[in-house]
């Protein structure tokens, strides 16, 4: 590892935040994020950093603190804010406590916190406090893991670290282990760094540059060791290729995905979904292609902190479980034994407490297809890849070296899986109603598309936004990733041609594992009379508006056969196939067989639990700067049979409405939301967007 520290960038930082924080927590800051851009180190809100300086109060008085990383906190991305003051003498004094229970831990230091905004510190605050240096890092670093989850372990770290580095057993977070820490130190205060077994690694410093420079030296002793150790030969070929993996993940993630899925006591949302997400690379199908991966990989996390996010054990699947049944059968094997795990940790006590746990795996090892990562959100979905990539880093190299895992024991995984202080990190709050749905919308990147894609985001779908290739496409995936980030991915797609329909949602499936909702929005128009129709033309659109919804519901079918957990279908159809108009004969003939298929979808698909329905809006001419693809065809036609302008079209068609009402992208989007979200148990039902035209009402 190489030592990142720059005195331009120390000094960039100082410039940055020392006016208003202080430059100790200015360089706390810029050496916080030198270790949490490497991932070696730390993932995903782990490891802790403080520094121990000065608050200034409301008086102008100037007071000792410690400011500490607060729970959750990113430390590749930290700013001042996220390290907390504490009121530093004061929790110096618990010290002579001789227990300290986890609730009143908890009480105590958030109650001397410096600044009662302040986020919650970390569940390690005291063991900061309590170690007299004035900068303290703790990484959870790769090397470090490698070799304190071995047999053996403590000794291997103390040839490879020097007398110089204290070695301390687990210990469960909090009080006690603030302590032994403490005690540790004092016996050996020339000592520069501690590891914790199964935990991680301690450095300290006088200065930012000090404590990050012990991390990375120490690291590297670990890592030229381990060198020096391994005896096997790297990770072979694998038995399949990357792409041959991926083929094989796309025909059995559906299949994964129903059978994590978990049933519900509530009819209009039978089931909560889970989002998959793959990991297939070379040297996982190598290791995974081990005699003895499943002893190997079938063991617990490198650290307890890892618990929240990817449960004690990984959920391993044989090659030749390929069917519903031997699936189900694995999940429900897994859910069996976790909960024996609770029952056999807790020591038949009470259980966690409601909505505190689920019993599904989070990752999931299978020979010749890769390791599946489960989360309730992609963002969840990341973090277990993540954490897989470096746990089966860690032990395949362990494996190479001659090792043999060593975990803690069941009662210190659940100790910790349940810490209280631990399962804050994963957040509270109420679920956006549609934060475990997938969705793919067609034709997105016109007005009404592109107001859908926006309404389901802020719902929390993760979304397959599709349209043709190109900069339609490309601009509008720029402008919503921009605020919704990884849930959002294009997929091009062709709704004429079923090779592109198979094609696109293959990729939806290899992206997060399935598909819940598909809203049919891709359409075309045209202007003639039927006297003046060009065959040619009427086949254009009936090879878009037709045969490319019979396309896609027949594929969807398919997939939510296989997924076995129900879905929701929303055609975006038109007021036009109630109250055709003149001159486009076209659009609403093919639009009505598009209607008419959506109908009869909705009774052959109730049986899979999959409701279909239709909105029909009247004339959307844009959304936001986004113009309307269909009125930039008719709109001159309209314009200039009715002698008007651009903006007294639009006015003609808002007055025409009983309500007098401007429909917008927006109104229509709500509409599919009000069908993805099932308040009401309907299906084949067509739902007006039209502010009232009574010729148009469906009869």
């Amino acid at each position: 590892m190489k030592n990142g520290w720059s005195d331009t960038d120390a000094a960039h930082f100082v410039t940055q935040y020392a006016p208003q924080w202080g430059t100790d927590l200015a360089l706390r800051t810029y050496s916080s994020r030198l270790l949490g851009a490497e991932k070696e180190l730390v993932l995903h809100g782990g490891g802790n950093t403080s520094v121990k300086t000065t608050w200034v109060n409301i008086l102008g008085e100037k007071q000792p603190a410690l400011f500490v990383k607060s729970s959750g906190w990113n430390l590749a991305t930290i700013t001042p804010e996220g390290h907390a003051p504490l009121a530093l003498p004061f929790l110096q004094r618990l010290q002579s406590l001789p227990e300290l229970n986890d609730a009143d831990m908890v009480r105590v230091v958030r109650a001397n916190r410096l600044d009662p905004d302040a986020a919650t510190p970390s569940i390690e605050a005291l063991l900061h406090a309590f170690l007299p240096a004035k900068f303290i890092d703790h990484t959870h670093a790769d090397a470090i893991l490698t070799l304190s989850n071995q047999v053996g372990g403590a000794q291997l770290l103390a040839e490879a670290l020097g007398e110089e580095v204290i070695i301390l057993p687990y210990i469960h977070p909090g009080f006690a282990l603030a302590k032994a820490v403490a005690q540790a130190f004092a016996q050996a205060p020339a000592s520069r760094g501690m590891v914790l077994m199964h935990h991680g690694l301690l450095t300290w410093g006088e200065t930012a540059e000090a404590a990050y420079a012990a991390t990375v030296s120490l690291v590297n002793r670990a890592e030229a060791f381990i060198a020096q150790r391994l005896v096997g030969s790297p990770p072979s070929v694998a038995r399949v290729t990357v792409a041959e993996a991926m083929e094989r993940y796309a025909a059995i993630a559906p299949l994964l995905r129903g059978a994590l899925a978990v049933r519900t006591t509530d009819p209009d949302h039978p089931w909560q979904r889970f989002i998959l997400r793959p990991l297939i690379t070379p040297d996982v199908l190598a290791l995974l292609d081990r005699a003895d991966s499943r002893a190997l990989l079938c063991t617990p996390p490198l650290t307890t902190d890892h618990l929240i996010r990817i449960k004690p054990l990984p959920l391993w699947l044989e090659e030749g479980a390929t069917t519903a049944a031997q699936i189900h059968a694995a999940v429900e094997g897994y859910r069996q034994d976790y909960l024996a795990y609770l029952e056999q940790a807790s020591g038949g006590g009470e259980p966690p407490a409601a909505g505190w746990f689920d019993a599904s795996p989070r990752l999931l090892l299978m020979p010749g297809v890769g390791v599946v990562c489960v989360g309730h959100t992609a963002a969840e979905a990341e973090m277990a890849r993540d954490l897989a990539v470096q746990t089966l880093a860690v032990k395949g190299t362990m494996a190479r070296m001659g090792g043999r895992y060593a975990g803690v024991t069941t009662q210190e995984q659940f100790a910790m899986e349940y810490y209280g202080p631990q399962r804050a990190k994963l957040g509270a709050g109420v679920p956006l109603p549609l934060g475990d749905c997938i969705a793919l919308v067609t034709g997105a990147a016109g007005a009404i598309g592109s107001g859908i894609c926006r309404e389901l985001l802020r719902q929390g779908c993760h979304l397959a936004v599709s349209d043709l290739p190109g900069a339609g496409l490309d601009a509008l995936v720029a402008e919503l990733r921009a605020t919704y980030g990884e849930r959002v991915v294009p997929v091009a797609m062709d709704v004429t041609a079923a090779q592109s329909v198979a094609a696109g949602l293959r990729q939806v499936v290899q992206t997060w594992g399935g598909l819940d909702l598909l809203v049919l929005n891709a359409g075309l128009a045209h202007v003639s009379s039927l006297e003046e129709m060009q065959v040619e033309a009427f086949q254009r659109l009936h090879r878009v508006n037709v045969e490319g919804t019979l396309h896609l519901l027949s594929a969807l079918a398919r997939h939510f056969r296989v997924q076995a957990t129900g879905g929701d279908v929303v055609l975006i159809s038109t007021k036009n196939v109630f109250a055709p108009g003149a001159q486009f004969g076209a659009y609403s003939a093919t639009k009505a067989a598009a209607h008419q298929l959506a109908r009869i979808a909705a009774l052959e698909l109730a049986p899979l639990g999959v409701r279909v329905n239709m909105v029909a809006p009247d004339g959307v001419f844009s959304e936001g700067a986004r113009p309307s693809g269909l009125w930039a065809a008719v709109g001159p036609d309209r314009m200039k049979a009715r002698g008007l302008d651009a903006a007294g079209l639009e006015a003609y068609y808002q007055n025409r409405n009983l309500l007098k009402a401007r429909i917008t992208a927006t109104h229509v989007a709500r509409a599919v939301v009000f069908f993805a979200t099932r308040q009401t148990p309907s299906t084949g039902v067509t739902l007006p967007v039209d502010g009232g035209l009574p010729e148009a009402t469906p009869r």
